[in-house]
């Protein structure tokens, strides 16, 4: 008896383990840049689950492993995210000017409508707003109608915060098996970022229609603060993200230019401490000529244009 493996019918989209393979596209960034780096701040504060928002459970994700039992409302917790929005996120966004550094923001449109000054500091300073959701929720937990309702509701308020609407989107974790298909349906968004497979951009099928996907990252990302046994210290943030950078850069300078992503929340990353580490990776970039630092518009549109779809293979 010979076994044979197949890949099993489900729903949503088919796993693709090939990718660009041993043949990335020859990549030109702009400037002559050898990699392009893109900083992600996802600003979730004030939108994640909470009794103070009628969810009758706390979140999960905190900055240490202990929690309160759902039935009683985690103080600790909700103080925990408040940091972010009342200092850590206005460290970075300094920062970030000091350094002129443009950056992304996945944003969830009840964030901003709970710090609307944050929302326009955001837009003021340069940097892109990209959709986070309408809440900072697991998608895959609402219906197909559910989902899009709250999709709608996320571009409308960021119509209202921002004064225009967003062209990216990203999940909180990972997208459902609709997420793709209603963005798609939805129109007005240039790419998403749920997925975290690639060091480059790249066309997904969608139905009948083509969808561009600039990846993300769970390795360069300041989550590891709290996910034991992840990041202890600022240092091991500098090394990870220095090294990574290091290593693209020297492939990118090979011939093969890649793209980074970094990802900060503003009530880990934006604690000084850790703050102090991001500041070393950036002045750590900056020394090299050849480096692009972008929103993820921005590598979306210049990959829309320099490296146009030539669909299903």
């Amino acid at each position: 008896m010979t076994l044979q493996f197949t890949e099993a019918d489900v729903p949503g989209p088919r796993r693709d383990l090939i990718g660009y393979g041993a043949t990335p596209p020859a990549v030109e960034w702009p400037g002559g840049a050898k990699i392009a780096v893109n900083i992600v701040v996802n600003a979730e504060e004030g939108s994640e689950v909470s009794w103070a928002a009628g969810d009758a459970r706390n979140e999960g994700l905190g900055e240490i492993p202990y929690g309160m039992p759902a039935e009683y409302r985690d103080l600790c917790v909700e103080s925990i995210y408040e940091y972010g929005a009342r200092a850590g996120v206005w460290r970075l966004l300094r920062l970030f000017s000091e350094y002129r550094v443009p950056t992304t923001f996945y944003a969830a449109a009840v964030a901003f409508e709970q710090n609307p000054e944050l929302a326009k500091a955001v837009v003021a300073g340069g940097h892109e707003v990209c959709s986070h959701g309408w809440r900072w929720e697991e998608p895959w937990t609402l219906s197909r109608d559910e989902e899009r309702e709250h999709m709608l509701e996320a571009i409308a308020s960021f119509e209202r915060t921002c004064g225009t609407r967003p062209v990216g989107w990203y999940c909180r974790y990972g997208p459902s098996v609709h997420t793709r298909e209603l963005l798609v349906e939805e129109g007005g968004f240039l790419y998403d970022s749920d997925a975290y497979n690639d060091d480059l951009p790249y066309y997904v099928s969608v139905g009948d229609e083509r969808q561009l996907v600039v990846p993300y990252t769970m390795v360069y990302n300041d989550v590891k603060y709290a996910m034991p046994p992840g990041m202890a210290s600022p240092t091991d943030f500098f090394d990870v993200c220095a090294r990574g950078f290091d290593e693209l850069l020297r492939e990118g300078r090979g011939g093969h230019p890649r793209m980074m992503s970094i990802g900060l929340h503003p009530r880990w990353a934006g604690q000084a401490g850790r703050t102090s580490a991001l500041r070393e990776f950036i002045e750590h970039a900056q020394q090299q000529s050849d480096v692009w630092f972008a929103t993820r518009e921005q590598i979306a549109r210049f990959w829309l244009e320099n490296h146009p779809d030539e669909g299903a293979a």
